[in-house]
């Protein structure tokens, strides 16, 4: 291996060190819940001149005006959805999804997968009124026919409406209307304004979630490294991050708006408007600070909708809470399969959504296990590379093969490095060796790993999966032990088992191919920077990695045995030929003089 060839190998060392250091998640935090949170209405932007929000000690008339300060008082009824999907709670008091609990996933701590935080429930109306006040629906009472805590089955093939009306006169009326399927995390939400052409104003209302989601992971930082708010508008994906304990971020998009969306790391929940077509949207989020060094991101998310000013109106929506299975997301047919970290648009994304996910999903109908599901695949990937692979062993081959005559030429050379480099290259050329062969291959594979790393950091199908032994779940890094002390820059005070075990399969490789003396230094260099930057990794990913190593292993064994005696041959140099009118007369017969 000569110096052209490991510096191209400390180059990709540190973009991959860089990179996985970037993206590792810290060490385990405690998760925070967000019950407490406060939570505020997404703000118009100032084209909407919406009145502020009133203070507390204002009287109802005053805060809600003449419409709706008989609306703040009445009784509370809650009827309860229950479905093989979910049960939800919905209450009169705004209209309010209150609960929405996931029947087939469970928190960290095996509690109930509840997505609402907060305990007042969220999806409301906003809007300002002619008499100059600004209207929340979530504080008023709507009524319906249902009788209190009354349990409602929809069975599959199924559905139900519920009928919410929010009465504010004899001729006036706002009519929510949810409409349940038994075989989807969705529900479809109607309005209907009767009457309310001379109280609304400014012809705009708004669809609010402010309440964010619930965070259901044992680490709190790295379910907050993948939160955020975003929104879809004009072909393209409008994401809002508070990645730093600072200001709110916001962000106002005017335009057509597909659709709005709030997730964590498994989790989302997004509303999509289907009959109108929105004026546009407002997203904001903070990150807070939580004990025992924890974090806590909470997002609002709002539609900006038209009023028309008609008598009668109505408008419909999809409002999904589920979770980010690309196969559920995709079926909304709104591109909502955006939201899902895959990767850059241009090129790693179709790796991931063409090729990663469903050879996965194929594996998964084959294999009950997903650790199982994770070796196999690690095979197929190390199949289908073969070929950039046996590319980069036989240029590193010959390279080994070409290192006691480099050496030589050092010696020879060592007072003239220009005339030593001018020899280096013509040996390299009479031997056929591109000193960039060994590294290409690997370049050429980043895209493929990079994929392989977002689908697998966050793929909802390794969480709470167990495969043997310490792996209980792969969706979290695999804990053997914790040390005394935290390492500096690294944050690692626990050792993972597979990353271990990743980081000798890992030594084993660069004493295989680092044959140089004076590069002995890279033997341990890389496992163990590799080790410690994979610590913090999802034990599905790091066994993916390890039987990707030891695929390496083996096929480099048996790439040495094969070509063991294989001699190392000089490249024949090509007649020069004299062009077309050379090789055309040739086919000639001579003529005698």
């Amino acid at each position: 291996m000569d110096r052209n060839t490991v510096i191209g190998f400390v180059l990709i060392g540190i973009v991959l060190m860089v990179w996985m250091w970037l993206n590792a998640p810290p060490p385990q935090q405690q998760t925070i819940k967000a019950d407490s949170t406060t939570t505020h209405a997404p703000r118009p932007d100032s084209s909407t001149q919406v009145p502020a929000r009133p203070s507390q000690k204002e009287s109802p008339r005053d805060t809600l005006g003449k419409y709706f300060s008989g609306l703040i008082h009445g009784e509370e009824k809650t009827v309860l959805i229950q479905t093989n999907l979910y049960r939800a709670e919905i209450s009169t008091k705004g209209g309010n999804v209150k609960n929405w609990t996931l029947t087939g996933y469970k928190t960290w701590d095996q509690h109930p997968m509840n997505m609402i935080s907060g305990t007042e429930g969220d999806f409301n109306l906003i809007f300002s009124t002619g008499d100059g006040k600004l209207i929340d629906t979530k504080n008023l009472f709507f009524i319906s026919n249902i009788s209190n805590r009354q349990e409602l089955t929809v069975e599959t093939k199924d559905s139900l409406v519920i009928d919410f009306i929010l009465k504010i006169s004899e001729k006036a009326k706002i009519v929510k209307s949810y409409i349940f399927y038994g075989d989807r995390y969705s529900t479809d939400v109607t309005y209907r304004f009767e009457g309310v052409d001379s109280i609304i104003s400014n012809y705009e209302y708004q669809i609010t979630w402010e309440t964010g989601l619930r965070y259901a992971e044992h680490n709190s930082i790295d379910e907050s490294n993948h939160a955020k708010a975003a929104a879809f508008s004009g072909g393209e994906i409008t994401n809002v991050d508070a990645s730093s304990f600072s200001e709110p971020i916001k962000q106002n998009i005017s335009g057509r708006v597909n659709w709005v969306a709030v997730r964590n790391k498994y989790f989302a929940v997004a509303v999509i408007p289907r009959e109108k077509e929105s004026q546009g949207a407002y997203l904001e989020g903070v990150r807070k600070k939580m004990p025992d060094e924890g974090a806590l991101e909470h997002y609002s998310v709002a539609l900006r909708m038209p009023f028309r000013g008609q008598r009668i109106e109505s408008d419909r929506f999809t409002l999904f809470l589920g979770p980010l299975d690309f196969d559920i997301v995709k079926q909304y047919n709104v591109q909502l399969d955006d939201i899902m970290s895959l990767g850059a648009a241009w090129i790693i994304r179709p790796i991931s959504e063409y090729f990663i996910i469903p050879l996965f999903k194929l594996l998964r109908l084959v294999f009950s296990n997903y650790g199982i599901v994770l070796i196999v695949f690690s095979l197929i990937v190390k199949v289908a590379l073969y070929p950039l692979t046996k590319t980069s062993m036989k240029s590193m081959r010959k390279m080994q093969a070409l290192q006691p005559m480099i050496e030589e030429l050092r010696a020879k050379h060592k007072e003239d490095p220009q005339k030593m480099n001018q020899q280096t290259m013509r040996l390299y050329k009479e031997y056929g060796v591109n000193p960039a062969g060994g590294c290409l291959p690997l370049l050429l594979q980043l895209p493929i790993l990079y994929a392989l790393w977002a689908v697998f950091s966050a793929t909802i199908e390794l969480r709470q999966a167990s495969f043997v032994w310490w792996i209980h779940d792969l969706s979290i890094p695999d804990v053997i032990t914790k040390i005394p002390f935290r390492l500096p820059i690294f944050n690692v005070d626990e050792i993972s088992g597979l990353a271990l075990m990743m980081g000798i399969t890992t030594f084993i490789q660069q004493k295989m191919t680092v044959k140089d003396p004076r590069q002995k230094m890279m033997v341990w260099f890389m496992p163990i920077m590799l080790t410690l930057l994979f610590n913090s990794f999802p034990a599905g990913l790091n066994l993916y990695y390890f039987s990707f190593n030891l695929l390496s292993i083996v096929q480099q064994v048996w790439f040495n045995k094969q070509h063991a005696d294989e001699p190392l041959r000089k490249v024949e140099e090509k007649k020069k030929s004299g062009g077309i009118i050379a090789k055309l007369s040739s086919n000639f017969p001579k003529m005698k003089k």
